[in-house]
């Protein structure tokens, strides 16, 4: 386990102004650091050897065997610890019942270059997504149907912002994730001969057209839907079969669908 790197700030700040500093973006991007809420989150933190940088807690942690078995494995650690009343977590915590415990996390900092795709890879683009749950969720389903890796084009959610890491499940820890321009994205898939597929209400149906891979496949903003500039360097456009009078679907959904159509369809 990687634990205390950074410590030297903790001192002279306070882990609660560091977490009170963290709540905000400008902050995460700053120091790079960002806040991992809940025993889940944080259990799947210590699973995957995730840098942490100090944690709070409160008397609630120990209302369940979970809490208490986190709590414990915590202390083992050269990590600095703090505890605060329940009332003080929960003016910290970003959830309306938080369940006792706050971590300063390091994550990992993915580049394009740090994905390589092969004969099988299938890469979810998010165009605009601007709903962390919706951008955690779809971190969540892509990890567990088998992508290769997640793509977050500008104007989709930070994918440090804590609504989109506690939506992952702590998925964002395991599956390599990159937020970069419209460029940088379509020089990389022209490097790697990888084509892109959009997911448009207009596209033929994905029943009716199965993919190859590898592939990217990209999803968008559920109100402006996938830029012009970016339908116009797809190889096609798929979608979701829907009855008759259903307008669309949620796009965390539809990119469900879609990835295990791709992943596990005929």
């Amino acid at each position: 386990m990687q634990a205390g790197q950074g410590g030297s700030e903790m001192p002279k700040r306070g882990l609660v102004t560091l977490i009170r500093d963290l709540k905000l973006r400008r902050g995460r991007e700053r120091r790079r650091l960002a806040l991992a809420e809940g025993v889940r989150l944080l259990e799947e933190a210590l699973a995957t050897d995730l840098p942490i940088q100090g944690v709070a807690w409160s008397p609630t942690l120990e209302a369940t065997p979970r809490g208490r078995a986190l709590k414990a494995r915590l202390e083992t650690l050269a990590t600095p610890c703090e505890a605060i009343s329940d009332r003080d977590l929960e003016e910290l915590a970003d959830t309306e019942h938080p369940q006792g415990v706050l971590a300063v996390i390091e994550p990992r900092r993915w580049s394009l270059e740090d994905i390589r795709p092969d004969a099988t890879s299938v890469i979810l683009v998010l165009d605009a997504v601007q709903d962390p749950g919706n951008v955690g969720t779809m971190a969540r389903t892509a990890h567990g149907l088998g992508a290769s890796a997640l793509v977050a084009l500008k104007g989709t959610a930070e994918l440090a912002n804590p609504k989109v890491l506690r939506g992952s499940m702590g998925a964002l820890f395991r599956l390599p994730s990159v937020e970069c321009d419209d460029t940088a994205l379509l020089r990389w898939k022209a490097e790697h001969r990888l084509p892109l597929w959009a997911a448009d209400a207009a596209g033929v149906p994905i029943t009716e057209r199965p993919l190859s891979r590898p592939l990217a496949l990209i999803v968008g903003n559920e109100g402006a839907g996938i830029r012009p500039s970016l339908l116009g360097a797809a190889a096609g456009r798929v979608a979701v079969p829907l009855r008759p009078g259903a307008e669309s679907l949620n796009v965390a959904i539809a990119a469900g669908i879609l990835l295990y159509e791709v992943l596990h369809g005929r």
